[in-house]
């Protein structure tokens, strides 16, 4: 038998750790609380396995984001022995890095990965959310509708929530019912040729075309359930019904599948999580074995109490008893402010208090459920001099120098991505306008071909010799660089990109554009950094078996990790800066002090979720994940008046803090009084009472107002626990259930 040392996976494990990680076969869900060790039994499970000779190349982990990624990567190398056979070719990465590289892998020669007969070349663009804003817009105007009437936002949303359901345009506008579905279809159908015309897919796409080759290949899906012998799911609770059919499709025959996740830390609903993934998994694999890991080694006692009590109101879970051996700590401190500049200042206030206690910047955050709550905080911190950073996932490559450097890039690579060509063409200046340019893309559109191959004919297009000679030396240029992409090795990447740089004069174009003589400085630092970060990237692990890694190759993945990042990846732990960042950002993280704000109605809860007991109960998990962020300190802020587009309006706490037990938390009164009407401190910790509808008059034939559904009669009343939800019939917005505690109906005339 080997020792400790020889199986250092097997040590410091609690019992039900421990069975997780050495569980032989056959289908497990472990059901991780916050700070349980979730990705610690991942890690140790994955080099368990490969110490009893699964081999590593036979083993896939998918998880949510590049850095979980990275983490889960390097534990397990650290783990297994150099040494060891079969320790070579292991799959860990996001699903979104798994899809692409199967697409490139197979898309091409696989039917089934396309739509309406369109192959999937494997030089394919990836679109960033402005890449596909820009087509979608495009795709609106090409069907000659009003933007105003409808904006991008809102089809963009259906239009993902159709790919989740693995619908592609036409199938979508077949099954379309009404004049609004009708009219989304239109434009699907739009979007969707733009971008088979540029070979570009978007975030969605990359999902929704591996699941349905799957579903449809057969000969694909045979050859990885062959590869892949045992799959693991990080974060579960999170995965949409395309993430569902991936996994479940190459674990279906051999049934070796462990999934990791927490439905009461489920927050995603609005981008297509499914909660019933995690919650039916036994129904999917009937006999899975299920470990619950509750111990949480993050948080402190009051903290763990708080977040328990919290999550035990919420129907749709699986219960797990959570707890904690750290000692109790100090309690949460729940507060009141006059307004949301008061809330500033006490937070801050706590914060400098407990940095003069020893705790570094960079273990603090100040957590929001809607992003423009950040404004007043950055003020409050500016004036007192303290460094903080913003989350906003990829915004070094958001910034306009560096992505005039990536669409040089992704235009090397793929030869008709006109969005890229479009942006670079005339940077820099090279005296190509825009009357000149549309003259060729009308050329492009006469003759059914790409920008890149009407910019070859150029001249054709009726422009000047002195434009069409610029346009032969930009075409020059990409050529020359292309083919260097097949014959040199993947260890130039940045060397190649660097010279890129200075011959196409990107520097001297990001100058350009400068403020003033410093920003020019930062402007060209910025567009070198994309050199940096290319000689610093590290692709994924190749199998024994495969090809020298080329120079197209690293290029095509240092792009897609950039397309692919999270705005958890963004977050560096070693900046001695505080981070301000939305609740649903967090997810994953922790920090040693933690600020909620704006826990009021309509905020958090926020105001969309009233309509549907399930929207508050996801609302409800995500302050239950932002709690759990916290290891020691923890603050829940609310006001008693908060401006408003302008105006000022008096709010109330949410209903969630009366849900918090008394014995756990501090409650700080800052308003001299002045809550409003029946808002007042005995609404925090479960103290205030709580009224029965028929008290409050909301009986069926109630006639009632709503502040978004106008007016409405109450057509059923339904407990639901400790809750009720009420069925208005609206007069304009039709029938709705909404849960009576936050829905703030105001009788208009009783039954």
């Amino acid at each position: 038998m080997q020792s400790a040392s020889e199986q250092p996976w097997l040590t410091d494990l609690t019992e039900p750790q421990l069975r997780a990680v050495t569980h032989e076969s056959g289908p497990m869900l472990v059901l991780a609380g916050p700070g349980s060790g979730k990705t610690r039994v991942i890690t140790r499970r994955i080099a368990h396995r490969i110490s009893c000779g699964v081999p590593a190349w036979s083993i896939l982990a998918l998880t949510f984001t590049n850095k979980a990624a990275a983490v889960m990567r390097a534990r397990v190398d650290a783990l297994v022995a150099h040494d060891l056979p079969g320790r070579r070719g292991l799959a860990i990465g996001t699903f979104h890095s798994f899809c692409a590289g199967l697409l490139r892998r197979y898309g091409s020669q696989s039917p089934a990965a396309g739509l309406g007969g369109a192959p999937i070349a494997e030089n394919f663009s990836i679109f960033d959310a402005d890449d596909s804003r820009a087509a979608l817009k495009s795709a609106i105007n090409q069907a000659n509708l009003d933007s105003m009437q409808w904006p991008i936002a809102g089809i963009a949303s259906e239009i993902s929530a159709a790919k989740n359901q693995l619908k592609s345009a036409a199938e979508f506008a077949a099954c379309a019912t009404d004049f609004r579905e009708r009219t989304v279809a239109r434009v699907y159908g739009l979007y969707e040729k733009n971008l088979t015309r540029e070979n570009a897919l978007d975030f969605d796409d990359l999902l929704m075309r591996t699941a349905r080759m799957l579903r449809d290949d057969k000969a694909v899906l045979e050859e990885l359930q062959g590869r892949y012998l045992e799959v693991l799911v990080d974060e579960y609770q999170d995965t949409n019904h395309a993430q569902f059919t991936v996994a479940h499709a190459i674990a279906r025959v051999h049934r070796s599948i462990c999934v990791v996740g927490d439905p009461d830390q489920s927050i995603y609903a609005w981008r297509g999580a499914d909660i019933a993934n995690i919650l039916d998994f036994e129904t999917h694999y009937p006999g899975a074995v299920v470990i619950p890991l509750g111990e949480n080694f993050r948080s402190t006692g009051h903290i763990v109490a708080l977040a328990d009590q919290l999550i035990r109101n919420n129907s749709a879970r699986r219960h797990k008893d959570l707890f904690t051996a750290l000692p109790d700590g100090r309690p949460a401190r729940v507060a009141r402010l006059i307004d949301e500049v008061s809330e500033a200042n006490y937070v801050v206030d706590e914060f400098v208090s407990a940095s003069r206690a020893g705790v570094q910047w960079k273990e603090m955050a100040v957590l929001y459920r809607m992003n423009a709550l950040s404004r007043t905080i950055e003020d409050a911190l500016r004036r007192r001099g303290i460094p903080y950073i913003i989350a906003r996932g990829t915004a070094f490559y958001e910034r306009r120098e560096v992505r005039d450097t990536l669409g040089y890039l992704r235009a090397l690579i793929n030869t008709v991505d006109d969005t890229s060509l479009r942006r670079i063409i005339n940077v820099p200046a090279r005296g190509i306008g825009a009357t000149s340019l549309r003259k060729v893309e009308n050329v492009a559109v006469l003759r059914g071909i790409s920008l890149g191959a009407a910019l070859e004919q150029a001249r054709q297009a009726g422009i000047s010799e002195r434009t069409a000679r610029s346009i032969d030396g930009f075409l020059m240029l990409l050529a020359r660089y292309r083919s260097e992409l097949a014959v040199k090795p993947a260890e130039n990447l940045g060397a190649f990109i660097a010279r890129l740089i200075g011959e196409a004069g990107l520097e001297r174009a990001a100058a350009e554009s400068a403020d003033d003589e410093q920003d020019a400085l930062d402007r060209k630092a910025n567009v070198q950094e994309v050199a940096n970060a290319a000689a610093s990237f590290v692709p994924a692990e190749r199998e024994p078996d495969a090809p020298a890694l080329t120079l197209g190759d690293a290029l095509r993945e240092f792009l897609q990790s950039i397309a692919l990042a999270a705005d958890s990846d963004a977050i560096d732990p070693e900046r001695g800066v505080v981070t301000l960042m939305s609740l649903h950002a967090a997810k994953g993280l922790e920090f040693h002090t933690v600020a909620i704000i704006g826990i009021e109605e309509g905020l958090l809860p926020h105001a969309r979720s009233l309509a549907s007991g399930e929207g508050v109960e996801e609302e409800r998990r995500l302050l239950f994940v932002g709690m759990t962020r916290a290891e020691r300190s923890l603050l829940l802020t609310s006001v008693a008046s908060r401006a408003s587009r302008g105006v000022r309006m008096s709010t109330v706490s949410s209903g969630f803090l009366r849900e918090l037990p008394a014995q756990h938390i501090e409650l700080i009164d800052r308003t001299a009084g002045r809550f409003n009407g029946a808002d007042d401190e005995s609404a925090v910790g479960g103290t205030r009472q709580q009224h029965s509808p028929a008290a409050r008059g909301m009986n069926v034939g109630t006639t009632v107002r709503h502040t978004q559904f106008g007016i409405g009669r109450i057509e059923a009343v339904l407990p639901r626990g400790s809750m009720t939800s009420v069925t208005v019939r609206f007069r304009t917005a039709g029938e709705r259930t909404l849960v009576l505690e936050y829905a703030k109906l105001e009788i208009v005339v009783a039954s």
